[in-house]
């Protein structure tokens, strides 16, 4: 008690004191019952509970089955989060509602000094009581009667100061519901963007794994042609290597025939050289016949022209290159609209 009566002693105390018992939402003292933030900022319960339904528009009243919600706080923008029972299930602030009662029961106490209320400029011992709803400014009773007001039309200063604030109120409770809603919209675009990375990441994982696959396949075809070639070469070669040993033997025997038909051609008698030879040991010139057929040249097989040429296995790949360069990705649907319209709202 010796401390509040300090603060209640002094003016200064009292004007930081009264700053501190403003409600951030309808920027007039805390009127009981005060609500106590988790954050430990305070509200006018009905202040909490109209940003609370702003926030929550299908929320509806206490006993429903919907479990609660959540609205940020104006002061801190700390997410609030309720139960069922809304704004009622807030924890009431006893303290700084007794501190209100104080504050007011010394705030009536003390006399009306002179300089607290606002006077006219034209007229300094009137108090400026009302409204000029022509020039828009507060003025006094002289001026609407015998002043620069008195053709104007009037409103009682109250009137309007409720009016004004209670419109001031209503857009405050607009913009703290606006906040929420962007708020909500750049949370939805930081987890769209953070699903664009993924999908990106996953997209490109699949791309690598289809071009792997298409170029282990090129690969496996590649090897199998390639065997094919190898094949015909074998093929082509063994032939080759046999008719080379053929002739080779036909080479031999025809050098043999040749030197025997030279020692033949040598022998001066004519008996002996008519004499029919032996075959098998050659003592004699063999029979003119068989050189005759001999100098006809071989029997054997020959290959064809162009029997080496390797053309046939040629690959023509232009159609696979167009192909590669025409790839590209299926065209996608036209993307959808996600926000209807909610960020006009926002900017309005």
């Amino acid at each position: 008690m010796d401390f509040q009566a300090g603060i209640l002693q002094d003016g200064s105390p009292m004007e930081s004191l009264e700053k501190q018992l403003i409600c951030p939402i309808c920027l007039e003292m805390l009127s009981k019952p005060v609500v106590i933030l988790p954050c430990q900022h305070n509200l006018c319960r009905k202040c909490a509970n109209d940003v609370f339904q702003a926030a929550n528009p299908y929320w509806q009243s206490r006993g429903s089955v919907i479990s609660g919600g959540r609205f940020r706080c104006p002061s801190c923008r700390h997410e609030v989060l309720l139960d069922r029972h809304g704004v009622y299930g807030l924890q009431r602030n006893l303290l700084v509602e007794n501190i209100i009662d104080i504050y007011k029961q010394e705030f009536s106490s003390r006399p009306l000094k002179k300089g607290e209320h606002p006077m006219c400029k034209e007229h300094e011992d009137e108090r400026i009581n009302i409204y000029c709803v022509t020039c828009e400014v507060p003025t006094c009773s002289m001026c609407k009667v015998f002043g620069a007001h008195k053709d104007c039309e009037v409103a009682p200063l109250q009137t309007v100061f409720e009016g004004q604030k209670t419109e001031l109120n209503n857009c405050i409770s607009m913009l703290v519901a606006g906040n929420d809603r962007i708020q909500t919209i750049i949370s939805q675009l930081e987890d769209s963007c953070q699903s664009t990375e993924e999908n990106s990441e996953a997209a490109k994982r699949e791309l690598c794994a289809r071009f792997d696959a298409l170029a282990a396949l090129l690969e496996e075809k590649k090897a199998e042609l390639l065997q094919r070639i190898s094949q015909e070469q074998a093929d082509k070669t063994s032939f080759i290597q046999s008719l080379i040993c053929q002739y080779k033997e036909q080479l031999e025997r025809s050098s043999r025939l040749v030197e025997t038909a030279i020692q033949a051609a040598e022998e001066t008698g004519g008996a002996a050289f008519l004499m029919p030879g032996d075959r098998d040991t050659h003592t004699s010139m063999p029979s003119l016949p068989r050189i005759v057929e001999a100098s006809k040249g071989g029997r054997l097989d020959k290959i064809e022209q162009g029997y080496e040429s390797m053309d046939a296995f040629s690959v023509s790949l232009d159609h696979l290159t167009e192909a590669v360069h025409a790839l590209d990705f299926d065209p996608a649907d036209e993307d959808e609209e996600y926000f209807d319209g909610e960020e006009e709202e926002v900017e309005e």
